[in-house]
């Protein structure tokens, strides 16, 4: 009778162990009842998260950042929105990350140098020492997401691609509003999609860098998920297996970015074309002088038998 009491409870806690896992983080350990879920953010640092939702990219940047150090697996028409708009070109750090998940809006990376991010956790000022001033936290308010599907079997619909790219996003991101996919556009030449994501300004209860940071895995690496599907519009029947993304963050305040910080190469086509402009003035000043001249003495000679 023991015996079967004890098999019963050891089928009861294997099926709740079974039902207790993270599908929004693979990388989580789950415990329970109650079921609670952890991720190792830092050695015997764990990060306990709410499953039912996206991981904030804070902590998911931590954790990758933990077991790259560890050498556990992490990841290896468009053009911008606006001048404004930037991407991420530093990669990823350690960051430092509020009670709440989002990002600290100075970082260090546990060095001497800092920088101050927006709530996508980029960079958008030059880097500066310990002493860096990084008033607040400012908001991403838009973000484009230039895609490059694979080959399609058949020509893709242009005219219902909206509504595919919507749809995907609703149901592989947690319910994510559809109604922020302000704009989709497609060139069927180069395979592109470009879509624009887009909150009020003022708005704090989205955060697009979540989305948009998980759609980058689902394309780029592997998914976040625990359920390893990616991201793959249906337009008519037709699965759209992405094979690049580049992702533009657009904040409600500019980045603050200065010359120094530029590139020898960036920095000699400045020049030139500053020296181009100075010497194209130059020669319409000249120009418009010797004009001037002209005209002067062909009325001077007009007025002499007068």
């Amino acid at each position: 009778m023991n015996m079967w009491i004890a098999l019963v409870v050891v089928a009861f806690a294997t099926g709740a162990s079974a039902q207790c896992k993270c599908e929004t983080m693979k990388w989580a350990t789950c415990e329970g009842p109650p079921c609670e879920c952890t991720v190792l953010v830092g050695s015997g640092d764990k990060q306990k998260l709410d499953c039912n939702a996206l991981i904030p990219k804070c902590y998911l940047m931590k954790a990758e950042m933990y077991r790259a150090k560890k050498g556990l697996s992490t990841r290896t028409i468009g053009g911008k929105p606006v001048e404004t708009a930037f991407v991420d070109n530093d990669g990823i750090y350690d960051p430092e990350c509020e009670n709440d998940g989002k990002f600290r809006a100075k970082q260090c990376n546990n060095t001497e140098e800092c920088w101050c991010v927006n709530s996508a956790g980029v960079r958008r000022t030059d880097k500066g020492d310990k002493n860096l001033k990084c008033d607040k936290l400012v908001e991403t308010h838009w973000v484009r997401l230039q895609l490059k599907h694979k080959e399609a079997s058949t020509p893709v619909n242009a005219q219902k691609l909206k509504a595919a790219i919507s749809d995907a996003i609703n149901k592989r991101y947690k319910n994510f509003n559809k109604d922020l996919v302000e704009t989709v556009e497609y060139d069927a030449d180069s395979r592109t999609i470009v879509v624009d994501v887009k909150k009020a300004k003022g708005e704090r209860q989205t955060d697009l860098s979540q989305m948009a940071y998980y759609m980058e895995k689902d394309v780029k690496v592997l998914p976040l998920f625990t359920n390893q599907d990616k991201f793959m519009p249906d337009v008519d029947g037709q699965k759209l297996e992405m094979e690049n993304i580049l992702v533009y963050y657009v904040d409600e305040e500019a980045p603050t970015f200065t010359m120094k910080h530029l590139s020898g190469g960036i920095i000699a086509v400045i020049v030139v074309v500053v020296l181009a402009v100075i010497a194209g003035l130059l020669v319409l000043f000249f120009a418009r002088r010797r004009e001037k001249q002209r005209y002067s003495k062909t009325q001077q000679r007009e007025l002499d038998p007068m």
